[in-house]
């Protein structure tokens, strides 16, 4: 990798914003994302409390789906609902926190 491709990556770690990081977990969760992107997630959720507790969460809820659906992926249906719910609940807690 050259001297630019490093600054081009530490430039996306600077821009990425919370809803940004929330709304990737899932994707870093189920192991769908490249050791890039895993990496740069990580190092944001390592640094921001917010988001270090939200991930928290969002691995519990996975961990319980899968317990509860034996493995199983969770159907479309409620993936999405509990996607829009997490947004819903991140855009609330920003609101609060401004």
């Amino acid at each position: 990798m050259t001297g630019t491709g490093d600054a081009d990556a530490g430039e996306q770690f600077e821009n990425l914003d919370c809803s940004a990081v929330i709304a990737d977990v899932w994707i870093m969760l189920d192991n769908e994302c490249d050791e890039a992107s895993r990496a740069r997630l990580q190092k944001h959720i390592d640094e921001c409390g917010s988001c270090f507790e939200a991930y928290g969460i969002e691995e519990k809820v996975k961990k319980l789906i899968s317990r509860k659906c034996g493995g199983d992926q969770a159907p479309a249906g409620l993936r999405e609902r509990l996607s829009v719910e997490i947004r819903r609940t991140v855009l609330i807690r920003q609101t609060d926190a401004d």
